[in-house]
């Protein structure tokens, strides 16, 4: 067979054996569909439960195709590359154990990224070097050095990037950071974070086991330390709080998308100079932060604290307005304004129903994540969650999470993109790899 378009052809007059006649119109650049080869085709590197989500987004973005998935798992990768055929019509979905395989594919522009938060930097930098387009799931990366490496390839590729902080993609949050940099609630005081946590400490524990024969054990360890099997683990979503494969809720299992809004609404241009942190550790098989308070300040006296909720529910009776997992309250010499993605609430009131308009400052428009990214990959601009965001994102967690681990204050250099004169905090900025992996 000569491609997917001579078999496009063939599928259109019925004439592959074992396949049906009547495929969905959309496959065949119908009802307004582009036709498949004018299509971005994507592939869709880790497909669990968020990636799976991601994919069925993009598979239903008519300007993308999705022609190829990669798992560690066998299941994983079977389940998501039957949806991908139902929506595409065919049978023609491949499948990857490895991702390094995928990427090489020469008919792939661009690639979903849904992978553990350890290998995302891994899969990042090869990517770029492959020349293709990505969209990572938050965060970016597990430490500062891997963020700055994946801003680095990424850069240099000069391919489009978009980060899964959706959040820039809600019209409540946008409306928000315009309000702010329009000064409607005066001069930019303290912003607050209330993120997923604040619960107790467990008891999870979990037995060794052998790895079942659906899964690479080894691929989904990746580049973090070795560690026996246990299906508590790798089954739920117990590794985001384990520290060699994730930081918890502070970072990629909520707190990552509070902190890309702190820094939207200060400006995305730097990170904060210095920070100081208490909390409550997990003491189970989880070893991340349950309980938090992170003050960080910005060069220009701007404050930004950052919480678990049911410590900032004690720190601000804003927090309290909507039944929200995750919100943030902005404070400034004339008002306040508080977010999230159940809605926004101001004070003065009259605030929330204010129209920006074209001669005062606003910020990119994005009502859909994926499809800003699509857009940028035909037209060349900037995406809503750019790579040097990313990068700068996770270094206000990881100034948050080494701080709670020292415990102590720390001074930051946002041009040199370290602590200042602190060996100790300093070494935390990387982590090492198992081998054979680097970046």
């Amino acid at each position: 067979m000569g491609g997917r378009r001579d078999f496009l052809k063939m599928a259109a007059g019925g004439v592959l054996a074992g396949f049906p006649a009547i495929v969905p119109s959309s496959a065949l650049g119908r009802d307004g569909y582009p036709a498949p080869s004018d299509r971005i085709v994507m592939g869709s590197i880790g497909v669990g439960r968020q990636g799976t989500g991601d994919m069925r987004g993009f598979l239903n973005e008519q300007d993308a195709r999705v022609a190829a998935v990669c798992d560690v798992r066998q299941s994983s990768r079977e389940r998501a590359a039957t949806l991908v055929n139902q929506r595409n019509g065919d049978q023609q979905c491949a499948l990857h154990s490895d991702y390094r395989e995928l990427l090489a594919r020469r008919d792939i522009d661009a690639v979903l990224i849904a992978t553990g938060e350890r290998w995302h930097p891994l899969v990042c930098i090869e990517a770029a070097r492959q020349g293709k387009h990505m969209f990572c799931e938050k965060p970016l990366s597990l430490s500062v050095a891997e963020a700055q490496a994946v801003r680095q390839a990424v850069t240099r590729s000069g391919v489009a990037f978009q980060c899964g902080t959706q959040q820039r993609s809600s019209f409540y949050y946008r409306h928000a950071v315009e309000l702010v940099r329009n000064k409607r609630i005066g001069e930019l005081e303290t912003i607050m974070i209330g993120s997923v946590g604040g619960g107790g400490n467990g008891s999870m524990m979990g037995r060794v086991q052998n790895p079942p024969l659906d899964i690479d054990y080894e691929m989904w360890l990746g580049p973090s330390p070795w560690a026996p099997y246990r299906d508590i683990v790798v089954n739920t979503t117990a590794w985001l709080f384990m520290s060699d494969y994730g930081l918890g809720c502070i970072d990629g299992a909520w707190g990552i998308h509070d902190g890309d809004i702190a820094q939207w609404l200060h400006g995305d241009t730097t990170t904060p100079v210095e920070v100081e942190a208490s909390g409550k550790f997990y003491t189970d098989l989880r070893d991340t932060p349950y309980q938090w308070t992170a003050e960080q300040k910005y060069a220009n006296g701007v404050r930004l604290l950052h919480m678990d909720m049911v410590t900032a529910k004690q720190r601000a009776s804003q927090f309290n307005l909507l039944p929200s997992i995750g919100a943030t309250v902005i404070f400034g010499s004339e008002g306040w304004i508080y977010v999230s993605r159940e809605g926004i609430i101001t004070h003065p009131a009259k605030l929330a129903a204010e129209t920006i308009g074209p001669n005062q400052i606003q910020v990119i428009r994005s009502d859909n994540h994926r499809l800003n990214l699509l857009q940028a990959i035909r037209g060349g601009q900037k995406t809503i969650s750019p790579v040097d965001n990313a990068a700068r994102d996770q270094m206000v967690v990881q100034q948050e999470y080494i701080a709670l681990c020292l415990g102590r204050k720390l001074r930051w250099d946002p041009a040199r993109e370290e602590f200042s004169g602190d060996a100790e905090a300093n070494r935390l900025l990387s982590r090492p790899m198992r081998s054979p992996w680097r970046i």
